[in-house]
């Protein structure tokens, strides 16, 4: 029987974070959306420096919320590959407004400043262009 997470409300602020609200799960779903980055091995070198017992905890939280699901590695029996959902892949959008405020009230790498820039000139376009881009990988 698979896992539950058990809310500690109906607030749906406090249902997201009971899935993603950790400094964790959504640099995992960023490097998924925008990194192209699919196995352990990928996240764990994403820079940030995440412990390989909590990246397998956040992965394993991140699949029980329905935001990733994992699946066999075409060319390795001892990898996974792990994709966004189509719940995962709705997350874009919220994702997109934190690094545009991000990038408005802290100092930022010049990708980010960039891509803020690109993303305030067309928020929908690029919004539905990123969101196209995942639901082609999407399993």
């Amino acid at each position: 029987m698979k896992k539950k997470i058990a809310f500690r409300s109906t607030c749906p602020i406090s249902t997201m974070l009971d899935i993603t609200g950790d400094k964790w799960s959504l640099l995992i779903v960023r490097d998924l959306a925008f990194k192209g980055k699919n196995t352990y091995g990928d996240f764990l070198k994403a820079g940030e420096g995440i412990a390989t017992n909590v990246l397998a905890d956040k992965l394993t939280q991140l699949e029980i919320g329905g935001i990733v699901t994992k699946e066999r590695h075409p060319q390795s029996k001892a990898k996974v590959l792990y994709r966004l959902t189509k719940k995962g892949i709705d997350l874009i959008p919220a994702l997109v407004e934190i690094i545009l405020w991000s990038e408005k009230y802290h100092h930022v790498h010049e990708q980010a400043v960039s891509f803020a820039w690109q993303v305030r000139r067309d928020k929908i376009g690029m919004t539905k262009m990123l969101m196209d881009g995942a639901k082609k990988i999407e399993l």
